[in-house]
């Protein structure tokens, strides 16, 4: 083929670096600022921000000028404390007009009521005699307080327990983490339970494992644990604790006590909170000390910030340090999250720039436009300009159809002067099957439809249809998975029974479910409880209880399964050796007759209204479809330390989701008719940092299915499909496992789990090269013969080159590039050669590739 003189063509036609730098530009484009559109942002100006929601005592406001009016709030709101050896840290947060805190614990005066109830040193109480009083405390004018009690002075120090006391101190310290004594094989002949999930285990392992080794119950201090820890002995973890210290103190103290098993009695933690609730802080640099409480099975409440262990989930944003001090680092957004025990809480933290902030002038357009821009306001964030019509245009088709426009539906949408085109533009879609098709689809890739485990083509086909019939005749998602859980019968008479043919082991249904319908990862805990996320092992037993009695027999025909209720098989609980009651995530434990079906439990439970996790699930499932990301990201990473960019929105996208009866159609409405849908990609001054926060449109490579349904629609060719006839789109491919290279070279899901990690939008060097060689580019532009056929009709050059870039890139070519394609074409030999290598350059455009 002959070579169209232009830049892009000749860049990549004449080497191999001409095609590796194709591939760096097309890799970098995402993070980059995009050319096309409209004009660079002017600053707009006016400031303003209201207070977050804050939990604490009551504070008095001091009304000075907007931007030094503040509220205080106090950490925590009520002080009890049950032991003469009991601390209490206090920590005091300003929070000011313009919605910024900070941690003042430091410079604010604290004044005791009555002296001889409590004793302040610096932000810490302590109890000196039984008794209620109130401490007054006093910031810049601003005054607040709390109150106080000392419920028993007869008690000098709080019992000792390994569960309480001495594993906390281990698992802050780092013995039983991941890379030390916690590992699977453990660490120089000793092992832990990963961050202590195994009390009992890790009792035995430190006082009856190779008895007389590890602890000297005459000499405390002598014991192998204790020279180690101090790093008196080589020890590969150094020496995590400081002789002397506090946690020495209560090491040595245990084992001088006899190192004795915890009574049965023992009070037992039930939960933590951890304070404050959030932060704004307004520069890099500053600091918020962090507070964590645990609460008790006896109604106690104990400071265990010392013993809490602290992680940041975006140090470029803020880092935290051993004990509990976040640290600002740059602009952005971020989660610090404690553990202590089995639990696990955290605090969100927004960093600003330090620069004053002019008011958005962004006029929302509805309730995801009001709490997108809170959150660009607490951020300091202003969003880029909305996005010229053909951008828009090109971008609702993508994201609503997969498919381009037509040249007609181009020429009838540029010439609509109405202000009201776009959103009659998105219900226009959102009610085309089009629309459904894109959403069976993904709905296909979380069922993991594909030949599998014995699957044959006649059960794929029938599960493959029943969801598109399903699908299409209007049935929401929540009913789909009613009918699908509790599936019972043959594989060719009820097909939704296939699903359980993808995976046929308790534990791995488990997982499937959790992370395809509430967004949950539950891996880590089947063998320990999850280090950064709440789950323990009961837990993930418990859940996978609910699948243990799935009971599976052959049929007459062999490639037919029956899958029924086997009303037998409980898990057993592999550490504590006991069965395992079903339990719903996050939930409660439940009680069943034994002739009764548990997935029918389950179903009603996942599917149901009052389930948050689902409804929050689809809908983060729909907003990363049109967003590119998703609230939470991956959309199926949900945890403590993985928290939502804008917990708000995403709350408000749930509860829409339920209100409208899970119809998926009313919500893609809502979100593509946002303003926050229809921004630009090209960044401003003030959001060129964000990449979570949807202040600007993302660059997105097109996912290979859309990709090639738009390369055959553009050159009026079609494609054969394993399962689908001629003509068929590349999205209603039932089979994943179906041979396309081109899927396979764009990264289609293998649907092997229901991660959507296995859709891979990342541009590849083979991808490139299929793009310039392949028959996918070429071949079909001389298949489809549009060129040939034009110029063969009198059709002007220049008006095939008009219909090329509107249909591949919905817009007319600009000026520069008229002009040079004019002189080219007026110097043409063979205008049909010269028209064909444009094509070819135009499918090979990154503007063509991606959605923007």
């Amino acid at each position: 083929m002959r070579v169209f003189n232009s830049e892009l063509c000749a860049a990549l036609r004449s080497s191999l670096a001409g095609w590796l730098r194709f591939l760096v530009v097309w890799a970098c484009i995402a993070s980059s600022q995009s050319t096309w559109g409209s004009e660079p942002l002017k600053a707009p100006s006016l400031v303003g921000s209201s207070n977050p929601a804050v939990a604490g005592a009551t504070a008095v406001i001091v009304a000075t000028d907007s931007t030094a009016s503040l509220s205080l709030v106090v950490y925590p709101e009520t002080v009890r404390l049950r032991y003469l050896s009991d601390r209490q840290q206090l920590v005091v947060q300003a929070v000011y007009a313009d919605g910024s805190t900070q941690d003042v614990t430091t410079r604010a005066a604290l004044r005791v009521e009555d002296p001889h109830v409590v004793a302040v040193d610096g932000a810490t109480l302590t109890p000196l005699s039984a008794g209620d009083t109130r401490i007054e405390i006093q910031f810049e004018g601003v005054t607040t307080e709390l109150t106080t009690s000392v419920e028993s002075a007869d008690v000098m120090e709080r019992p000792l327990r390994f569960r309480n006391d001495v594993l906390p101190l281990l698992t802050h310290s780092g013995c039983n983490a991941g890379k030390c004594h916690g590992s699977a094989s453990g660490k120089d002949g000793f092992r832990l339970s990963l961050y202590g999930f195994d009390p009992e285990g890790d009792f035995y392992r430190i006082t009856r494992e190779m008895s007389g080794r590890r602890l000297q119950l005459a000499a405390p201090d002598r014991s192998l644990l204790i020279h180690k820890a101090i790093g008196e002995v080589p020890h590969t973890g150094g020496a995590p604790i400081e002789l002397g210290s506090p946690a020495y103190r209560t090491l040595v103290t245990w084992i001088a006590d006899g190192a004795q098993a915890d009574p049965s009695d023992t009070t037992l933690p039930v939960g933590i909170d951890v304070f404050p609730q959030k932060a704004v802080l307004a520069t890099p640099g500053e600091t918020q000390q962090m507070l964590v409480l645990a609460r008790y099975d006896d109604g106690s409440i104990r400071d265990v910030t010392s013993l809490a262990v602290f992680f940041s989930n975006n140090e470029a944003t803020a880092t935290v340090g051993i004990a509990g001090e976040v640290t600002s680092t740059g602009p952005g957004s971020g989660f610090i999250m404690s553990r202590f025990d089995q639990f696990t809480a955290g605090m969100p933290i927004v960093v600003r720039s330090g620069k004053s902030y002019p008011e958005p002038t962004f006029e929302p357009a509805n309730y995801i436009d009001e709490l997108a821009l809170a959150r660009w306001r607490d951020l300091h964030v202003h969003p880029s300009e909305l996005c010229a019509d053909e951008v828009f245009l090109r971008r609702a088709y993508l994201d609503l159809n997969g498919k381009l426009p037509t040249l007609e539906q181009v020429n009838s949408f540029r010439v609509d002067t109405t202000s009201d085109k776009r959103q009659r533009l998105v219900k226009e879609l959102v009610n085309q099957p089009d629309f459904l098709d894109l959403w069976i689809m993904k709905l296909a890739e979380l069922l993991q439809i594909r030949r599998a485990n014995g699957l044959t083509a006649k059960g794929l086909s029938l599960y493959d249809q029943w969801l598109r019939e399903t699908v299409h005749a209007g049935v929401p998602v929540d009913q789909l998975i009613r009918e699908l859980i509790p599936a019972s019968g043959s594989t060719f008479e009820n097909p939704p029974t296939s699903y359980f043919q993808t995976e046929t082991t308790p534990q791995l249904l488990a997982e499937n479910i959790a992370q395809a319908f509430l967004g949950t990862r539950i891996q880590c805990a089947q063998c320990h409880n999850h280090p950064f996320d709440r789950w323990t092992m009961d837990d993930y037993y418990g859940f996978a209880s609910f699948v243990s009695q799935v009971g599976y027999k052959q049929a007459k025909d062999p490639r037919e399964i029956t899958v029924y209720n086997a009303g037998e098989g409980n898990l057993v609980h592999p550490v504590a050796g006991r069965e395992v009651r079903p339990k719903f995530l996050g939930g409660e434990y439940v009680e069943h007759a034994p002739e009764k079906d548990l997935r029918e439990s389950l179903a009603n439970w996942l599917a149901s209204a009052e389930n948050p996790a689902f409804s929050k699930n689809i809908a983060n499932i729909l907003w990363a479809q049109f967003m590119g990301i998703g609230i939470v990201d991956p959309v199926d990473d949900m945890r403590i330390s993985n928290p939502p960019s804008n917990p708000e929105l995403l709350d408000a996208l749930s509860q829409k989701l339920v209100e409208y009866q899970f119809d998926v159609r009313r919500l893609a409405y809502d979100i593509c008719t946002s303003k926050t849908y229809q921004l630009a990609t090209q960044a401003n001054a003030w959001n060129a940092w964000d990449d979570r926060n949807f202040s600007h449109a993302r660059i997105r490579r097109i996912r290979g299915e859309v990709l090639l349904d738009c390369i055959s629609q553009v050159t009026l060719t079609s494609d054969t499909f394993s399962g689908l006839p001629l003509g068929g789109r590349a999205i209603e491919v039932p089979d994943s496992s179906s041979s396309n290279y081109f899927l396979e070279t764009f990264g289609r899901a293998s649907r092997n789990t229901p991660c959507s990690c296995e859709v891979s939008t990342s541009p590849t060097l083979s991808q490139a090269l299929h793009l310039l060689n392949g028959e996918n580019t070429s071949g079909k532009i001389l298949e489809g013969g549009l060129i040939q056929n034009q110029l063969s009709a009198g059709k002007p050059p220049m008006a095939i080159v008009e219909q090329i870039y509107l249909t591949c890139l919905t817009r007319s070519t600009n000026l520069q590039e008229r002009a040079a394609i004019e002189e080219k074409l007026s110097q043409a030999s063979d205008l049909n050669a010269e028209l064909v290598d444009l094509f070819w350059a135009v499918l090979n455009s990154n503007e063509f590739v991606f959605n923007h």
